[in-house]
């Protein structure tokens, strides 16, 4: 299911399933808050029509199973039982400018893209398997845990290329929304992935799960802690083929 709101222009002709909503301008925090209630409800009711799982993500978030697991999405979260929500471990890919050109959309991304920076804000508890109810942005559930998953990653490729990711961020709805200093500190990062040295994925991901499982903040105890050193990762090999 793609819920856009009704002020943009929509696809036609397509097999995915198309909700368009209402559009209201709000600034960034209070629109965050009634997005995440809007999804709720919205999950909600997908549980009451009979569905195990529901996953929710913005449009340049996916959430991928390790390939060294060789099973599809839908194969292992239906094998798993007795938890209500799951986190995939954050990975926020991005160009790399001193030698990854611009991306090109109709070849596999991460064949394109080596690097990314292990995120918090990205492990998220995007996977439900009851009616619960995401916090702003859906970086947590309120009053409930978090469990980040061993074999899943939330790849977000928002930062995935640096012209595309300039152009959306200062677009004139962005801007009146109030996210010009969030997009000013996220793109620092394609600096920060030129000057840090970055670990094999493979040796860092059980690390970062653990330190975000255990480092959390004191004032939000259900969402992850962040990584403040060494984050950047190089992306394993086997990722090149998975998006």
């Amino acid at each position: 299911m793609t819920l856009d709101g009704a002020d943009e222009s929509h696809p036609r002709d397509t097999d995915v399933n198309f909700t368009a909503i209402p559009h209201r301008p709000m600034p960034r925090v209070p629109g965050e808050k009634r997005r995440a209630a809007y999804l709720s409800a919205q999950a909600r009711t997908l549980f009451m029509q009979g569905y195990d799982a529901v996953i929710a993500t913005d449009i340049d978030e996916f959430i991928v199973v390790d390939p060294r697991a060789n099973v599809s999405l839908a194969e292992y979260l239906s094998a798993v039982d007795g938890v209500e929500s799951l986190s995939a471990l954050g990975l926020d890919v991005i160009q790399h400018l001193d030698n990854e050109g611009e991306i090109d959309p109709k070849s596999n991304w991460l064949a394109q893209r080596k690097y990314a920076q292990l995120a918090s804000r990205y492990t998220k508890p995007s996977i439900t398997f009851k009616p619960l109810n995401w916090g702003s942005g859906m970086h947590r559930i309120k009053g409930r845990n978090f469990r980040i998953d061993p074999n899943l990653f939330m790849i977000h490729t928002g930062m995935i290329d640096a012209k595309i990711a300039k152009v959306i961020g200062m677009g004139d709805d962005r801007v009146s929304q109030g996210w010009s200093a969030h997009q000013e500190r996220r793109e620092k990062v394609f600096q920060q992935i030129r000057k840090e040295p970055a670990e094999d994925g493979n040796a860092a991901f059980t690390r970062a799960r653990r330190k975000m499982s255990v480092l959390r903040p004191i004032h939000a105890w259900n969402k992850p802690g962040s990584i403040r050193k060494n984050s950047i990762v190089k992306l394993p090999d086997e990722f090149a083929d998975i998006l």
